[in-house]
């Protein structure tokens, strides 16, 4: 949005009512302004400013000269000549109104420019005294924003800038929360009945593409939707009355903006996805405004949702795992000395820092705590006296900690403790068991212990069905992705299905654990994420968790 409000037109208005009298002076003042001579223009157009003098003419002096002292940011001399013409009634009173607005906004003095933006009624006018009052509002802090809101609520410009300020905060009070999603929804009208047409109808959105490229047919998005798919299809086999509306949001806010006017999003059971913050941030917050449950099919970062009614993680968050891994920590007996690594993603930093907290509140000993990268994985365990030529007496930590789902992190890692003959509990993410490196069958001691983000039960036998439907849909078998797309639909079905007489919240906190067809289970009790993050052993060949639901 521009701030450079020169009203040219009124040069020619000027010139066509005054052509025969208008004096050399103003003339030069005029091409002054023109030309960018601001305070050569500005003090030209006082001297015709007395209108006993010069009559009309002087009022659009007294204009120019204010545009004129904005121009060579002269707030002061701005507003003083401004205020009389954004006062009186004359044919320009509009214009003048948007300059004056302008010149208390440059003064820094956004409260005396506000009820001037208010008070121009003019549809015309209206859209550039909001564009200028918007550019200028969302420079503003957050406090004086909200501690004005009342004053202003029915400016929709003021609302708007506040709901954008609340936005690119990273952290946002409860109440800040419930502000802002009251804002989106008020700002862009969204609302919702639902269909009520006896249907699950469920809505996916999800970037299968950006605003230049083809859709893609693989990748981690593709085989999320695929498992989506397939459950879908299943579903309506078994005689479920469902139905599924699909969306690209081409990693483009103007495309995700565009799909929530859609009717079958408006009237949608529940959404799936999309995945990325910024555009998670806008459906959420239309999911609040028109009370559908938005659902994330992938993240752990569910800061921004803690306190809302309609969003939701379908996996655990960063302080469910981090909760998880403690209470896994104290199931295995083997010591509090602890030892903490973790790789670069938001989602391992904000877990680790989370653990340390918790650990140290426990009593347990933080040994060493560190980011570690490939490079130096294998250099944190020897560290800790997890060498070849070390007996595991001589180790200087009880149980080790590994955030991180980087295979090639990983791999260093394995190959070290092949080679070592220390038993010390290894806690690493439940992605490792897919890494086709990976064979915990060959290490000399069973020391790794899993950690569980919706961990697929590879071995039961909706799984076996799981991967023979998919192989016969797609000729090759699922991937985690896959999986949990189709687990994530099971999951809202048995929530929201048509038959149930109780909503999507009732019914989660009505279970204190609900088991899975194809992962280990949920825990969304009072939650907005999967609270059920158990932790894994290999007993017998067979995972099995160390703690209950």
């Amino acid at each position: 949005m521009r701030k450079s409000l020169f009203f040219l037109p009124l040069f020619f208005l000027v010139s066509f009512v005054f052509a025969q009298s208008i004096p050399d002076g103003y003339r030069s003042a005029k091409s002054n302004l023109q030309s960018g001579n601001y305070w050569e223009a500005m003090n030209a157009f006082r001297e015709f400013t007395d209108e006993a003098s010069y009559g009309d003419l002087a009022l659009y002096a007294a204009f120019h000269a204010g545009e004129a002292a904005i121009k060579a940011n002269q707030a002061q001399a701005a507003i003083d000549l401004l205020k009389p013409l954004a006062e009186r009634s004359w044919l320009h009173q509009n214009e003048s109104k948007i300059l004056l607005a302008q010149a208390y906004f440059l003064n820094n003095n956004s409260l005396e420019a506000l009820p001037v933006v208010a008070s121009i009624q003019e549809q015309k006018f209206e859209s550039k005294a909001s564009n200028l009052a918007y550019d200028y509002l969302v420079k503003e802090s957050p406090d004086f924003l909200i501690r004005n809101l009342k004053e202003y609520q029915n400016l929709p410009v003021y609302t708007a800038a506040l709901s954008a300020v609340l936005r690119k905060k990273n952290v946002l009070s409860s109440d800040e929360k419930s502000l802002f999603y009251e804002l989106q929804g008020q700002n862009q009208n969204w609302s919702s009945t639902g269909s009520n047409n006896g249907v699950f109808d469920l809505v996916v959105i999800l970037p299968f593409s950006n605003s230049s490229q083809s859709i893609a047919t693989e990748g981690f998005i593709y085989e999320l939707y695929q498992g989506i798919q397939l459950a879908i299809n299943q579903l309506k086999k078994e005689g479920m009355s469902v139905s599924l509306n699909t969306f690209d949001s081409k990693r483009s806010m103007d495309a995700v903006r565009a799909i929530l006017e859609e009717e079958q999003v408006q009237n949608a059971d529940a959404i799936i996805g999309p995945i990325y913050p910024e555009e998670t941030d806008l459906v959420s917050s239309f999911a609040e405004a028109a009370k559908i449950p938005f659902i994330h099919p992938l993240s752990n970062l569910g800061d921004r949702y803690v306190g809302n009614s309609y969003s939701y993680l379908f996996r655990p968050s960063s302080e469910n795992i981090a909760e998880g891994i403690a209470k896994g920590l104290k199931s295995s007996l083997a010591g509090d000395r602890i030892a903490i690594a973790f790789g670069g993603s938001s989602r391992d930093t904000k877990v680790a820092e989370l653990l340390k907290d918790k650990l140290e509140n426990d009593g347990f000993e933080l040994v060493n705590y560190q980011e570690i990268s490939p490079r130096n994985a294998a250099t944190f365990l020897t560290n800790l006296g997890i060498r070849p030529t070390l007996d595991s007496v001589e180790v200087l930590v009880d149980q080790v900690v590994v955030l991180s789902d980087d295979p090639n992190m990983a791999d260093p890692i394995l190959s070290l403790v092949e080679s070592v003959t220390t038993s010390v509990p290894i806690f690493v993410m439940d992605s490792w068991l897919t890494f086709n490196f990976a064979n915990y069958e060959m290490l000399p001691y069973d020391n790794f212990y899993f950690i569980s983000n919706n961990t697929p039960n590879f071995e039961s036998e909706k799984m076996v069905q799981l991967k023979d439907q998919f192989y016969r849909s797609y000729s090759f078998f699922p991937s985690t992705n896959s999986i949990l797309g189709t687990e994530l639909v099971y999951w809202l079905y048995s929530n929201l299905n048509p038959d149930l007489d109780t909503d999507f919240r009732t019914s989660l906190d009505q279970q204190v654990f609900q088991a899975g067809k194809l992962t280990w289970g949920f825990n969304f009790q009072n939650s907005n994420s999967n609270r059920y993050v158990p932790v894994f052993h290999f007993v017998e060949g067979e995972l099995k968790p160390i703690n209950n639901p």
